[in-house]
């Protein structure tokens, strides 16, 4: 598919892409409604979106995609559609399973596993097994997650191994280690679809110096295009980290 990274004669082009990329996957359930069906066929057309998306930021380079699929506030909603949701990770993660050796694809479940239902608690397992035989493009899902849950947890954590030890000085590259994403840089790209403006409690600590990108598209619009002009916008960003530039 063309796009800014794909000219006519199908050759990369120099717009490099961010080496890890957030995505809020959002606008599912308004997309069903400005069609008149339920909230649930949404998420299913939205699980299909991040498939493609995936892909696509592998055949480009990315090397880590991070995506926002159910916050610990998501419990909230209505049980029908929490229970649609869960079968639909089910769905995808069973699918993942059967072709993540054959693509050499690491993925990462971010969030509180023991608060999943047993079955998707057994697909998981399965996919951190399949994920420890190879490197490269590593897709991560945060399910059950919270930004401020996680850095609670991971403060717990550390001052367990503190108590025991086993902590190292705490500085902010250690307190990193007992993060969901240890080992994996912060996000480069923070991209926001459906027209709101905030991050939500996603990725608190990661985000520090992410770049942000808001859209007005819903999440089971989103195409690889839409993802071009994303990467374009980064591109054009000055990223100083608080300094100054000589």
């Amino acid at each position: 598919m063309a796009g800014i990274f794909n000219n006519k004669a199908g050759e990369r082009t120099d717009v490099r892409p961010p080496r890890h990329i957030a995505i809020i996957l959002d606008g599912n359930g308004r997309w069903a409604k400005k069609r008149g069906l339920p909230r649930t066929a949404g998420h299913a057309v939205g699980s299909e979106t991040f498939r493609k998306i995936a892909t696509y930021c592998k055949n480009i380079g990315v090397e880590y995609l991070t995506v926002y699929a159910f916050s610990t506030e998501n419990w909230n909603r209505p049980e029908e559609e929490v229970g649609t949701i869960m079968k639909l990770l089910g769905k995808y993660l069973n699918e993942a399973i059967e072709t993540m050796e054959r693509d050499h694809i690491k993925m990462k479940i971010f969030g509180d596993v023991a608060g999943l239902p047993a079955e998707l608690q057994k697909l998981v397992e399965k996919t951190d097994e399949i994920s420890s035989r190879y490197e490269g493009f590593q897709a991560n899902i945060c399910l059950n997650y919270g930004g401020r849950d996680e850095i609670v947890n991971a403060a717990r954590r550390y001052a367990q191994d503190l108590a025991e030890g086993k902590a190292a000085e705490l500085t902010e590259e250690s307190f990193s280690n007992y993060m969901y994403s240890a080992g994996i840089p912060d996000p480069d790209l923070l991209i926001r679809p459906g027209g709101e403006q905030r991050i939500s409690n996603f990725l608190l600590w990661q985000c520090a110096y992410a770049e942000f990108y808001f859209t007005d598209v819903l999440w089971p619009d989103f195409t690889p295009e839409e993802l071009d002009k994303a990467i374009a916008e980064f591109n054009r960003r000055d990223r100083r980290y608080g300094g100054v530039k000589a």
